[in-house]
């Protein structure tokens, strides 16, 4: 029984001392440890709300990223719409051009050969008309010329 009451003297020595404890224990949660964790909770907080924000305005950008990706590829589309279809009026003029150029050189070709038959005939209408002179110039050209000796000596 010295022990049960050696053990209840300790105790009661203890009391104040466990009542300091608390009481510390008390006053330090109530001044260091709740305005740490208000603190704590209040940064998690605003950081959650950063990172909502900024997903928010990383989703937004991304979003313009592909308003600006979708605009530019549609202008580009117009583009290339505007450089075919001035290429196509380009090749439209050009085959004109050629229409043109192969209809004037028919053209002139055929009056060349219209010339060039007129020519003909008109060579032909002076041959038959200078036919019979020539034949009596031939002939008195050859009929006028001395005989070729014989023996192989020219003159």
């Amino acid at each position: 029984m010295v022990i049960l009451h050696q053990l209840g003297e300790l105790f009661l020595g203890a009391v104040p001392t466990i009542i300091v404890v608390l009481l510390f224990y008390f006053f330090l949660r109530w001044a260091f440890f709740n305005p740490i964790q208000k603190a704590m909770a209040e940064r998690n907080a605003r950081i959650e709300g950063a990172r909502v924000e900024a997903a928010k305005v990383e989703a937004e950008a991304k979003h313009e990223l592909d308003a600006y990706h979708e605009a530019l590829r549609r202008a580009r589309a117009q583009i290339y719409a505007e450089q075919e279809a001035a290429r196509q009026k380009a090749l439209e003029q050009r085959a004109e051009t050629l229409k043109a150029a192969h209809a004037r050189a028919r053209e002139q070709v055929a009056e060349a050969k219209k010339a060039i038959a007129a020519n003909l005939e008109a060579a032909r209408a002076e041959l038959v008309n200078q036919t019979p002179a020539l034949a009596n110039e031939i002939a008195r050209v050859i009929l006028d010329r001395p005989a070729p000796l014989r023996g192989g000596a020219a003159r």
